[in-house]
């Protein structure tokens, strides 16, 4: 096996525990690996390694994935965008991407409402909860999310799929616990209204477990997967 099968096996491993711990089931919590400047051969061993979804925080970088998988004729993958999206790259994302986690504002999805092409499933979309309220976060907050979600679930090529958010970093689990708990509240209540929303994309390398036991449904794991990352000039 090699390290980044080894690795997965390992998060896999600690994905489990968490949900036995809170009484869930592991198939309830999807693993998204977080390939953000990590070249195409090292996702091919993920691949191997039997990964499927992808998450990109540069668009530029994801679609030349995107685009080289696809000549390799790798099928069944899932390729989420992550970061933060300006208006100009909108298109790419609406193009090439099955998910965007990152929608904070009625613009951007109008634009990618728009700019999906005819004949793509509907893009997935998550809205982004500024859970913490930091200036240097993107996301809205809660109070805002009722007005933004009713306005998303109207538009055809999009489909509202849940929240998203990346809480400030706390080494307390009890308080790492509490903010996952509102983030899992807010999903509950938008699932009342909303026969899509099935989603919450939360938790990272340390705050996993308490996000699990909150209600996660999707991990965003990156370093422990694919090792430090290198980061390139920009």
């Amino acid at each position: 096996m090699n390290e980044i099968a080894n690795n997965l096996a390992q998060v896999k491993d600690k994905i489990s525990a968490a949900a036995a711990r809170c009484g869930r089931s592991p198939e309830e919590v999807t693993l998204l690996a977080v390939s953000k400047t990590k070249p195409a051969g090292v996702l091919a061993e993920a691949m191997e390694a039997g990964q499927r979804a992808f998450g990109e925080n540069y668009v530029q970088e994801g679609v030349d994935k995107i685009r080289h998988f696809a000549e390799q004729g790798k099928e069944q993958l899932t390729w989420h965008f992550i970061g933060p999206l300006q208006s100009n790259k909108s298109r790419l994302v609406a193009e090439h991407f099955d998910w965007c986690h990152t929608v904070d504002r009625l613009k951007i999805a109008v634009r990618l409402n728009e700019q999906r092409p005819e004949g793509m499933p509907p893009l997935n979309v998550l809205i982004q909860i500024n859970i913490s309220d930091e200036n240097s976060k993107s996301g809205i907050a809660l109070s805002e999310l009722d007005a933004l979600a009713e306005a998303i679930a109207e538009l055809p090529n999009l489909a509202l799929r849940g929240l998203m958010a990346i809480p400030a970093p706390e080494p307390d689990y009890d308080r790492q616990f509490a903010v996952c708990k509102q983030m899992a509240t807010a999903l509950e209540s938008l699932k009342s209204r909303f026969a899509t929303v099935d989603t919450l994309s939360l938790g990272m390398t340390d705050d996993m477990d308490a996000a699990i036991a909150a209600g996660s449904t999707m991990v965003r794991i990156g370093t422990a997967i694919f090792g430090a990352r290198d980061y390139p000039a920009r």
